[in-house]
């Protein structure tokens, strides 16, 4: 199995119980979770050397965060410890037409502060294979920018294959900030995994006659930006999951992915939702999984969708499955039947 690493930040959850709303609320449910951080975890689920990278403070809430890693084999030997703040983001998940509602604190947290010489970076890219991270991290602050840029400038020396998950986040940067920031990192990355929105807002590239919210999907959209973008960036892989919102409670799921000389459309999943959050990260996780073990990209898409499929029934935001569950799927068995 490979050596992976991941950057960004990991935060407190704080979920109202069931499907109350905010103003409900008496108490909380807590969980740990970030885009990177559960990338890690899906990977270390899935047997590789999967390595978290941040910054967190030494009190207890920070020590939380890590042990919540290490509960699921993700080694945490390169988070640097400082800083006052572990970031929080509250949850009020939705149902049927009432859509889920997410609220931040997160200013000021400790990846926020971090510097540069909180890192050896050609020390933790050492022997490394993959390196991921997500368009969430350069918008926590300008300082965390210039702190992944040089860690994609390590990872670049020491021959590592890079992947980045666009995730466009509307609450901390505004299209033309991203645009101006995400641009010039795309010539670290060869695998580029974003939907409609991340691409628009990100990169500038608009898709076409895509409309999620009514469940319709134009494929040759997406074909034309992927090439477009391939040619701009250099790109050896480009992939976006494909989300019919059809209610809070009930999506449809695929996914794309273009290798340069084809465009392949996955399987098609119907999901009775639990918690979407993190869907996304646990598609990313499937995909480096599936890139970097199976006998060709189309089987590593499939193998990314089934996971991230199957990760949306479970609560959190980690994927807590393991290989032979997803492979499972991947065959065709979508029963649910009780395993005995």
């Amino acid at each position: 199995m490979a050596k992976v690493i991941t950057m960004g930040e990991i935060m407190l959850r704080l979920s109202t119980p069931g499907f109350s709303r905010f103003s409900q609320a008496q108490s909380f449910d807590v969980c740990y979770g970030g885009g990177e951080a559960n990338v890690a975890v899906s990977l270390a689920n899935y047997g590789h050397e999967a390595y978290f990278v941040s910054k967190l403070p030494k009190h207890e809430i920070g020590q939380a965060a890590v042990n919540s890693l290490r509960q699921y084999g993700v080694k945490t030997d390169f988070i640097a410890r400082g800083g006052d703040r572990v970031g929080v983001y509250f949850l009020e998940t939705g149902a049927s037409m009432r859509a889920s509602k997410v609220v931040y604190d997160r200013a000021d947290s400790a990846i926020a502060q971090a510097d540069i010489e909180d890192f050896d970076f050609d020390a933790i890219f050492k022997d490394a294979d993959w390196f991921h991270w997500t368009g969430i991290t350069p918008a926590i602050s300008e300082k965390s920018a210039v702190v992944l840029e040089e860690a994609l400038k390590a990872a670049k020396r020491n021959d590592v294959t890079v992947s980045v998950d666009l995730n466009f986040r509307k609450k901390l940067w505004t299209p033309e900030q991203a645009q101006k920031v995400m641009k010039n990192l795309m010539q670290y990355v060869d695998v580029c995994i974003g939907n409609e929105e991340d691409a628009e807002k990100c990169l500038g590239f608009k898709p076409g006659d895509t409309n999620v919210e009514s469940g319709e999907l134009e494929l040759e959209g997406y074909k034309k930006i992927f090439k477009e973008m391939k040619e701009e960036f250099g790109f050896k892989i480009l992939a976006t999951t494909l989300r019919e919102s059809i209610s809070a409670s009930e999506n449809g799921w695929s996914a794309l992915i273009y290798d340069g000389n084809e465009f392949y459309h996955s399987k098609h999943y119907n999901i009775k939702l639990v918690d979407r959050v993190g869907g996304g990260d646990s598609f990313s996780g499937g995909l480096i999984h599936g890139l970097l073990t199976r006998e060709n990209f189309k089987a590593g898409l499939e193998y990314a969708v089934a996971a991230s499929a199957l990760k949306q029934t479970i609560p959190g935001d980690f994927n807590l499955v393991m290989e032979d569950e997803v492979e499972v799927l991947v065959q065709g068995d979508a029963s649910g039947r009780v395993q005995r």
